[in-house]
């Protein structure tokens, strides 16, 4: 059974056509690469189905339900958005991974953060770092952790290793492969990398606004 479909998704902005006739479906812990030329509407697509835009015609389910039968912030603790642009808030690496525990009144779990840290090269002492000394990578690695402190059933990955050396490209995919095999969480990734094009082990391309046949896999 699928965890996400669409059926004859579209979004228009006044007469432009942004996305037209999108027909996909994404299985519970599979990993979608999401690939094509920019301006083909790959991010459009992504931020409709973590429900930060709203498509403009076709249907959208998510675990068989449309989504308009869900309550926007319900639905965004099970569906996660990861920006490429990694934006963190307050002061420290504790205040990005206690806010998932503090918007739902819970009590923040120092143990899972300091385990999620030392996974990502990071360590307990750095939950008192202060988020203006980070690296770029840091900063990605910290960004995803807080999207997974509380588990969604899916991840959605935005150009995330973008501007990333290598090193910290391995950080971030392994972080990322352990979510998927070992957490059950479903991935969808949209990326430039052809490396990360290239070992997708499912790929959609988008094209001018709709999905390239001869570039679904």
């Amino acid at each position: 059974m699928s965890l996400i479909e669409l059926v004859d998704l579209g979004y228009h902005v006044d007469d432009t056509c942004i996305l037209k006739e999108i027909n996909l479906t994404i299985d519970r812990q599979e990993w979608v690469t999401i690939a094509g030329p920019s301006g083909s509407g790959k991010s459009t697509l992504v931020r409709i189905i973590a429900s930060l835009l709203s498509k403009t015609s076709g249907e959208l389910n998510f675990d068989d339900d449309p989504i308009e039968l869900y309550d926007p912030i319900s639905y965004r603790r099970r569906v996660s958005y990861s920006f490429q642009q990694p934006t963190l808030f307050g002061n420290t690496v504790q205040d990005n991974l206690q806010f998932p525990y503090d918007i739902r009144q819970m009590p923040f779990d120092r143990d899972r953060a300091v385990r999620g840290l030392e996974y990502v090269g990071l360590a307990a002492s750095d939950l008192a770092k202060p988020v203006v000394d980070l690296s770029g990578g840091q900063r990605q690695r910290v960004a995803l952790l807080r999207n997974v402190m509380i588990y969604p059933e899916v991840l959605i990955l935005d150009e995330v290793t973008a501007g990333l050396d290598e090193a910290n490209k391995a950080f971030v995919w392994s972080m990322i492969r352990h979510f998927n095999e070992d957490d059950g969480l479903t991935i969808i990734a949209i990326t430039h990398d052809q490396a990360e094009i290239a070992a997708a082990s499912r790929l959609i391309t988008l094209t001018a606004g709709k999905i390239d046949a001869g570039g679904a896999s």
